[in-house]
Protein backbone atom coordinates (compact mmCIF):
# COMPACT_ATOMS: atom_id res chain seq x y z
CA UNK A 1 0.00 0.00 0.00
CA UNK A 2 1.04 3.39 -1.07
CA UNK A 3 1.98 5.62 2.39
CA UNK A 4 0.39 8.67 0.56
CA UNK A 5 -3.03 5.97 0.98
CA UNK A 6 -2.06 4.16 4.27
CA UNK A 7 -4.26 4.53 7.21
CA UNK A 8 -1.72 5.26 10.38
CA UNK A 9 -2.79 5.23 13.52
CA UNK A 10 -1.59 7.18 16.48
CA UNK A 11 -1.98 6.90 20.24
CA UNK A 12 -1.40 9.56 23.23
CA UNK A 13 -0.88 7.12 26.46
CA UNK A 14 -1.96 8.19 29.82
CA UNK A 15 -2.12 6.10 32.97
CA UNK A 16 -5.93 5.47 32.61
CA UNK A 17 -7.14 6.49 29.30
CA UNK A 18 -5.67 6.50 25.77
CA UNK A 19 -6.69 8.79 23.00
CA UNK A 20 -6.25 7.80 19.54
CA UNK A 21 -6.51 9.46 15.89
CA UNK A 22 -6.41 8.52 12.44
CA UNK A 23 -4.35 10.20 9.26
CA UNK A 24 -7.14 11.27 6.85
CA UNK A 25 -9.78 10.89 9.12
CA UNK A 26 -11.11 13.84 11.82
CA UNK A 27 -13.15 10.90 13.77
CA UNK A 28 -11.29 10.16 16.69
CA UNK A 29 -11.56 7.86 19.85
CA UNK A 30 -10.82 7.60 23.84
CA UNK A 31 -10.70 4.26 24.93
CA UNK A 32 -9.46 3.17 28.69
CA UNK A 33 -5.72 1.89 29.35
CA UNK A 34 -7.42 -1.63 30.17
CA UNK A 35 -7.91 -4.35 28.40
CA UNK A 36 -11.70 -3.81 27.45
CA UNK A 37 -10.66 -0.65 26.20
CA UNK A 38 -7.83 -2.29 24.48
CA UNK A 39 -10.08 -4.82 22.73
CA UNK A 40 -12.36 -1.93 21.78
CA UNK A 41 -9.13 -0.10 19.85
CA UNK A 42 -8.58 -2.93 18.26
CA UNK A 43 -12.07 -3.33 16.56
CA UNK A 44 -11.88 0.60 15.38
CA UNK A 45 -8.20 0.41 14.35
CA UNK A 46 -9.45 -2.76 11.97
CA UNK A 47 -12.98 -1.18 11.11
CA UNK A 48 -10.83 1.80 9.83
CA UNK A 49 -8.65 -0.25 7.95
CA UNK A 50 -5.45 0.88 9.73
CA UNK A 51 -2.08 -1.15 9.65
CA UNK A 52 0.68 0.80 11.50
CA UNK A 53 0.33 2.41 14.75
CA UNK A 54 2.41 5.21 16.49
CA UNK A 55 2.61 5.29 20.20
CA UNK A 56 4.69 7.36 22.55
CA UNK A 57 6.57 5.38 25.54
CA UNK A 58 4.95 6.86 28.29
CA UNK A 59 6.84 5.25 31.57
CA UNK A 60 5.61 2.11 30.98
CA UNK A 61 2.05 2.56 30.89
CA UNK A 62 1.98 1.84 27.21
CA UNK A 63 3.94 -1.87 27.40
CA UNK A 64 0.26 -3.46 27.81
CA UNK A 65 -1.35 -1.71 24.42
CA UNK A 66 1.35 -2.48 22.43
CA UNK A 67 1.79 -6.07 23.11
CA UNK A 68 -1.93 -6.43 22.38
CA UNK A 69 -1.95 -4.63 19.20
CA UNK A 70 1.15 -6.39 18.03
CA UNK A 71 -0.26 -9.83 18.85
CA UNK A 72 -3.55 -8.31 17.10
CA UNK A 73 -1.30 -8.62 13.57
CA UNK A 74 -1.21 -4.41 13.87
CA UNK A 75 2.49 -3.05 13.28
CA UNK A 76 3.42 -1.10 15.90
CA UNK A 77 6.30 1.58 15.95
CA UNK A 78 6.95 3.07 19.14
CA UNK A 79 8.50 6.54 19.44
CA UNK A 80 10.83 7.64 22.34
CA UNK A 81 9.39 11.50 23.51
CA UNK A 82 12.43 13.25 22.06
CA UNK A 83 11.57 11.82 18.17
CA UNK A 84 7.78 13.43 18.86
CA UNK A 85 9.12 16.26 19.92
CA UNK A 86 11.63 16.98 16.86
CA UNK A 87 8.88 16.40 15.03
CA UNK A 88 6.27 18.60 16.37
CA UNK A 89 9.25 21.09 15.86
CA UNK A 90 9.69 20.29 12.51
CA UNK A 91 5.92 20.60 11.63
CA UNK A 92 5.87 24.19 13.91
CA UNK A 93 3.25 22.84 16.15
CA UNK A 94 2.82 24.29 19.73
CA UNK A 95 -0.28 23.55 20.48
CA UNK A 96 -0.68 20.31 22.65
CA UNK A 97 -3.69 18.94 24.06
CA UNK A 98 -4.21 15.01 24.38
CA UNK A 99 -6.44 15.05 21.06
CA UNK A 100 -3.37 16.91 19.04
CA UNK A 101 -0.76 14.66 20.39
CA UNK A 102 -2.31 11.45 19.10
CA UNK A 103 -2.87 12.99 15.66
CA UNK A 104 0.85 14.53 15.79
CA UNK A 105 2.33 10.59 16.39
CA UNK A 106 -0.27 9.59 13.83
CA UNK A 107 1.41 11.73 11.16
CA UNK A 108 5.23 10.97 13.02
CA UNK A 109 4.08 7.15 11.89
CA UNK A 110 3.17 7.67 8.67
CA UNK A 111 6.32 9.55 7.67
CA UNK A 112 8.51 6.88 8.61
CA UNK A 113 10.15 5.13 5.80
CA UNK A 114 11.78 1.90 7.40
CA UNK A 115 9.64 -0.39 9.99
CA UNK A 116 11.75 -2.33 12.25
CA UNK A 117 10.65 -6.21 13.25
CA UNK A 118 8.87 -6.32 16.32
CA UNK A 119 11.14 -7.16 19.56
CA UNK A 120 10.92 -10.32 21.02
CA UNK A 121 7.63 -10.41 22.85
CA UNK A 122 9.03 -12.38 25.88
CA UNK A 123 11.31 -10.05 26.62
CA UNK A 124 8.80 -6.87 27.42
CA UNK A 125 8.25 -8.23 30.53
CA UNK A 126 11.23 -8.90 31.48
CA UNK A 127 12.48 -5.64 30.80
CA UNK A 128 9.90 -4.50 33.42
CA UNK A 129 11.57 -7.16 35.98
CA UNK A 130 15.34 -5.77 35.06
CA UNK A 131 13.62 -2.14 35.85
CA UNK A 132 13.00 -3.23 39.03
CA UNK A 133 15.82 -4.62 39.45
CA UNK A 134 17.86 -1.28 38.88
CA UNK A 135 15.60 0.72 40.90
CA UNK A 136 16.27 -1.45 44.51
CA UNK A 137 20.11 -0.70 43.17
CA UNK A 138 19.48 2.84 43.24
CA UNK A 139 17.43 2.33 46.87
CA UNK A 140 20.36 0.71 48.00
CA UNK A 141 22.64 3.24 46.72
CA UNK A 142 20.60 6.10 48.23
CA UNK A 143 20.23 4.09 51.43
CA UNK A 144 24.12 4.09 51.66
CA UNK A 145 24.16 7.72 51.42
CA UNK A 146 22.07 8.21 54.00
CA UNK A 147 24.09 5.93 56.20
CA UNK A 148 27.52 7.85 55.97
CA UNK A 149 25.63 10.88 57.40
CA UNK A 150 24.29 9.15 60.09
CA UNK A 151 26.25 9.09 64.12
CA UNK A 152 23.52 7.64 66.05
CA UNK A 153 24.44 4.11 66.16
CA UNK A 154 20.92 3.10 66.63
CA UNK A 155 19.97 4.70 63.46
CA UNK A 156 22.98 3.44 61.67
CA UNK A 157 22.02 -0.41 62.27
CA UNK A 158 18.17 0.24 60.87
CA UNK A 159 19.70 1.59 58.14
CA UNK A 160 22.44 -0.99 58.13
CA UNK A 161 19.46 -3.69 57.82
CA UNK A 162 17.50 -1.85 55.42
CA UNK A 163 20.57 -2.25 53.33
CA UNK A 164 20.97 -5.81 53.90
CA UNK A 165 17.46 -6.36 52.86
CA UNK A 166 17.31 -4.39 49.64
CA UNK A 167 20.68 -6.39 48.50
CA UNK A 168 18.93 -9.95 49.35
CA UNK A 169 15.57 -8.55 47.61
CA UNK A 170 17.78 -7.78 44.60
CA UNK A 171 19.91 -10.85 45.16
CA UNK A 172 16.32 -13.19 44.37
CA UNK A 173 14.99 -10.78 41.50
CA UNK A 174 18.69 -11.43 39.44
CA UNK A 175 18.54 -15.08 40.52
CA UNK A 176 14.71 -15.24 39.30
CA UNK A 177 15.61 -13.31 36.14
CA UNK A 178 18.33 -15.41 35.21
CA UNK A 179 16.15 -18.44 35.97
CA UNK A 180 13.56 -17.22 33.20
CA UNK A 181 15.67 -16.47 30.52
CA UNK A 182 17.79 -20.10 30.58
CA UNK A 183 14.14 -21.47 30.73
CA UNK A 184 14.47 -20.64 26.83
CA UNK A 185 17.33 -22.86 25.21
CA UNK A 186 17.93 -19.73 22.65
CA UNK A 187 17.94 -17.08 25.19
CA UNK A 188 20.48 -19.25 27.73
CA UNK A 189 22.70 -19.70 24.79
CA UNK A 190 22.72 -15.79 24.39
CA UNK A 191 23.60 -15.46 27.98
CA UNK A 192 26.54 -17.76 27.84
CA UNK A 193 28.03 -15.99 24.78
CA UNK A 194 27.76 -12.93 26.58
CA UNK A 195 28.91 -14.27 29.97
CA UNK A 196 31.96 -15.34 28.39
CA UNK A 197 33.22 -12.13 27.47
CA UNK A 198 36.08 -11.55 30.10
CA UNK A 199 34.88 -9.01 32.50
CA UNK A 200 30.49 -9.53 31.88
CA UNK A 201 29.29 -11.16 34.78
CA UNK A 202 25.63 -12.50 34.93
CA UNK A 203 23.81 -8.96 35.48
CA UNK A 204 25.05 -6.95 33.03
CA UNK A 205 24.88 -9.94 30.39
CA UNK A 206 21.56 -9.92 31.45
CA UNK A 207 20.89 -6.27 30.63
CA UNK A 208 22.75 -6.76 27.38
CA UNK A 209 20.18 -9.49 26.39
CA UNK A 210 17.00 -7.57 27.82
CA UNK A 211 17.78 -3.77 26.77
CA UNK A 212 19.57 -4.61 23.14
CA UNK A 213 18.02 -7.84 21.59
CA UNK A 214 19.39 -6.08 18.32
CA UNK A 215 22.70 -6.89 19.60
CA UNK A 216 24.41 -9.67 17.18
CA UNK A 217 22.18 -8.29 14.00
CA UNK A 218 23.77 -5.30 13.52
CA UNK A 219 27.34 -3.73 12.76
CA UNK A 220 29.46 -2.44 15.88
CA UNK A 221 29.03 1.45 15.40
CA UNK A 222 25.23 0.55 15.35
CA UNK A 223 26.03 -2.10 18.29
CA UNK A 224 27.61 1.06 20.24
CA UNK A 225 24.76 3.76 18.79
CA UNK A 226 21.83 1.94 20.57
CA UNK A 227 23.58 2.00 24.05
CA UNK A 228 24.56 5.63 24.18
CA UNK A 229 28.35 5.09 23.22
CA UNK A 230 28.82 6.12 20.00
CA UNK A 231 30.91 9.48 19.55
CA UNK A 232 29.55 12.14 17.35
CA UNK A 233 31.23 15.11 15.39
CA UNK A 234 31.16 18.62 16.81
CA UNK A 235 32.08 20.19 14.09
CA UNK A 236 30.71 23.62 12.10
CA UNK A 237 32.41 25.59 9.42
CA UNK A 238 36.18 26.37 11.26
CA UNK A 239 35.43 25.10 14.13
CA UNK A 240 36.16 22.29 15.37
CA UNK A 241 34.46 20.76 18.66
CA UNK A 242 35.45 17.94 20.83
CA UNK A 243 33.47 14.36 19.95
CA UNK A 244 31.18 13.66 22.29
CA UNK A 245 28.71 10.22 23.24
CA UNK A 246 25.13 11.02 22.95
CA UNK A 247 21.56 9.36 23.23
CA UNK A 248 20.92 5.53 23.56
CA UNK A 249 19.32 3.34 26.18
CA UNK A 250 20.40 4.84 29.68
CA UNK A 251 20.17 1.82 31.99
CA UNK A 252 22.19 -0.07 29.66
CA UNK A 253 24.38 2.47 29.62
CA UNK A 254 24.87 2.74 33.43
CA UNK A 255 25.39 -0.72 33.47
CA UNK A 256 27.88 -1.00 30.69
CA UNK A 257 29.93 1.71 32.03
CA UNK A 258 29.62 0.54 35.73
CA UNK A 259 31.14 -3.10 34.34
CA UNK A 260 33.65 -1.61 31.72
CA UNK A 261 35.84 0.44 35.30
CA UNK A 262 36.89 -3.59 36.37
CA UNK A 263 36.86 -5.05 33.41
CA UNK A 264 39.63 -2.52 32.20
CA UNK A 265 41.45 -2.53 35.75
CA UNK A 266 41.19 -6.15 36.59
CA UNK A 267 39.45 -8.57 34.28
CA UNK A 268 39.90 -8.14 30.10
CA UNK A 269 43.67 -7.56 29.35
CA UNK A 270 42.66 -6.29 26.53
CA UNK A 271 40.51 -3.61 27.80
CA UNK A 272 43.91 -3.20 30.42
CA UNK A 273 45.92 -2.14 27.55
CA UNK A 274 43.80 -0.78 25.70
CA UNK A 275 42.82 2.08 28.66
CA UNK A 276 46.62 2.47 29.26
CA UNK A 277 47.30 3.15 25.77
CA UNK A 278 44.85 6.03 25.64
CA UNK A 279 45.98 7.38 29.01
CA UNK A 280 49.34 7.51 28.27
CA UNK A 281 48.39 9.75 24.92
CA UNK A 282 46.81 11.88 27.34
CA UNK A 283 43.06 10.41 27.34
CA UNK A 284 41.74 11.77 30.98
CA UNK A 285 40.26 8.67 32.56
CA UNK A 286 36.42 9.10 32.12
CA UNK A 287 36.72 9.75 28.03
CA UNK A 288 39.17 6.73 28.25
CA UNK A 289 36.41 4.51 30.71
CA UNK A 290 34.03 5.26 27.98
CA UNK A 291 35.94 4.04 24.99
CA UNK A 292 36.44 1.09 27.17
CA UNK A 293 32.58 0.80 27.57
CA UNK A 294 32.39 1.01 23.56
CA UNK A 295 34.78 -2.08 23.35
CA UNK A 296 33.01 -4.17 25.65
CA UNK A 297 29.78 -3.36 23.77
CA UNK A 298 31.36 -4.54 20.55
CA UNK A 299 33.19 -7.67 22.14
CA UNK A 300 29.37 -8.53 22.99
CA UNK A 301 28.07 -7.71 19.74
CA UNK A 302 30.91 -9.85 18.14
CA UNK A 303 30.22 -13.58 20.25
CA UNK A 304 26.62 -12.59 19.33
CA UNK A 305 27.48 -12.20 15.34
CA UNK A 306 29.33 -14.99 15.42
CA UNK A 307 27.94 -17.59 17.92
CA UNK A 308 31.31 -18.77 19.29
CA UNK A 309 32.48 -18.05 23.03
CA UNK A 310 35.20 -15.01 23.36
CA UNK A 311 38.39 -15.84 22.70
CA UNK A 312 40.83 -13.11 23.88
CA UNK A 313 43.52 -11.72 21.75
CA UNK A 314 46.81 -11.93 22.94
CA UNK A 315 46.98 -7.91 24.45
CA UNK A 316 49.45 -5.50 22.91
CA UNK A 317 50.89 -3.31 25.34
Amino acid sequence: MDKSSMKVAGIDTGKQKLDVALTGVEEQLVVDNDAAGHKRLSGWLRGHGAERVGIEASGGYESAVVAFLRAAGFTVIRFQPAQVRAYAGFKLQRAKNDRIDAALIAACAAAVDTVHAAPDPRLEPLAEHLTLIDQIGEDIARFKTRREAVRDAQRRRRLDREIARLVAWRTLELKRLGGILRAHADLARRLELVMSVDGVGEPTAIAFLVRAPELGQIDREAAAAIVGFAPYDDDSGGRHGQRHVAGGRKRLARSVYAAALPAAFRWNAELIAFYKRLVANGKPHRVALVACARKLVIFVNTVLARGTPWVAKQAST
